[in-house]
């Protein structure tokens, strides 16, 4: 992304897209008073989060005993009620399905593609399903201190190894087929980006037609094999993503109130909720609504606008999908591929050639 001299001025910025992920499939429900378990109360922290300014909602399923639901029909039951009781919200369902390890000493993991896959034949269609890139570690405990987890199931140390080994798997045969599915669907993917270099994959694809839509992604500043919560690597990975594409900053627990702050100010967009951080700044209890509450008064501190629901969906770009590499490129601002025998780089609008020099 390019920032011009006016770039850090509210009215020349984006409209603020706060996505919010308040079902944190990791977290029992003894782990916190803010963990919605029956499907009403799903639904009605979905409404809350709305009502308090969150235009997108990330969505996981728990089921009654408390995990993390693994089944097709409560996932088609969840996007059923949601399309009724928020039908303006950008509806984007956790990729991952549920890592959440059902019982102590059993691994944290994704499921098998097979079933990863089934997320592109939900009814109702969601807008977004979730993509990783590349397999990768996902030590979601790495950066969490002893008083990020206290009084949570993380104490058990079965727990605490199961999330501190897990991994995504994430490979070709895992991604190509997923993106053929969801674009097949009219589901727009959602590419969760530990690092440059999936950013770089992802690049990669497009250039080669295996995806020719927008490029609306998450920066994943977790740690433990995605990256950390340097701002440099941030504004690094910001200067690094397309002009048009829609950039969102994800991190954990406190480091996740002044990692959006700066997404903020630099006119990226914010995702907020339980399943990333459960503590306000001065290490009280923190609900996903009042981290939305709080990033809505930030953004009007900074003089921000936060964006409409419809808003959020224009500027994703929520079922549009291009024909072909070169015009998602030109639409992403990237240079187009290089032409047989061109040199130097390639350029959309090259400069005419043999224009005298003045003298």
């Amino acid at each position: 992304m390019h920032f011009l001299d006016d770039s850090l001025l509210p009215e020349n910025q984006q409209k603020l897209v706060i996505q919010v992920a308040p079902y944190g499939p990791e977290w029992l429900p003894g782990d916190s008073d803010d963990i919605p378990v029956t499907m009403d109360e799903q639904v009605q922290k979905a409404v809350d989060c709305y009502n308090a300014g969150a235009q997108v909602l990330h969505i996981h399923v728990r089921e009654l005993d408390g995990h993390g639901s693994k089944r097709m029909s409560m996932f088609n039951e969840m996007m059923g009620r949601l399309r009724e009781a928020v039908p303006q919200m950008t509806l984007q369902v956790g990729g991952s399905i549920s890592f959440a390890p059902e019982n102590t000493g059993e691994e944290a993991k994704w499921l098998d593609n097979d079933t990863r896959h089934l997320l592109a034949e939900l009814q109702p269609r969601p807008d977004q399903v979730t993509i990783a890139i590349n397999t990768n570690q996902m030590n979601i405990v790495e950066m969490m201190s002893e008083d990020d987890y206290a009084g949570t199931s993380f104490e058990n140390p079965q727990i605490y190894r199961a999330y501190r080994d897990m991994v995504i798997p994430a490979g070709p045969d895992f991604y190509l087929e997923h993106l053929k599915r969801l674009t097949a669907n009219g589901i727009q993917p959602h590419f969760m980006l530990a690092t440059i270099a999936q950013l770089e994959t992802v690049e990669r694809l497009i250039r080669r037609g295996h995806y020719t839509g927008p490029l609306v992604l998450n920066y994943v500043g977790i740690g433990g094999g995605a990256s950390g919560t340097h701002p440099a690597d941030l504004l690094e990975f910001a200067r690094r993503t397309p002009d048009g594409a829609v950039l969102t900053v994800e991190s954990i627990m406190r480091s996740t109130l002044p990692m959006n702050t700066i997404a903020i100010a630099l006119g990226l967009h914010v995702r907020v909720g339980i399943e990333d951080n459960l503590w306000s700044p001065r290490k009280e209890r923190i609900t996903s609504v009042q981290q939305v509450e709080q990033l809505v008064r930030i953004a009007d501190e900074l003089g921000r606008d936060v964006a409409t629901p419809e808003e959020a969906k224009r500027l994703y770009r929520i079922g549009e999908h291009w024909s072909t590499a070169d015009e998602t490129l030109e639409y992403l601002g990237l240079p187009p591929n290089r032409r047989p025998g061109e040199r130097g780089v390639p350029m959309r609008h090259p400069a005419p050639q043999g224009v005298p020099a003045l003298v």
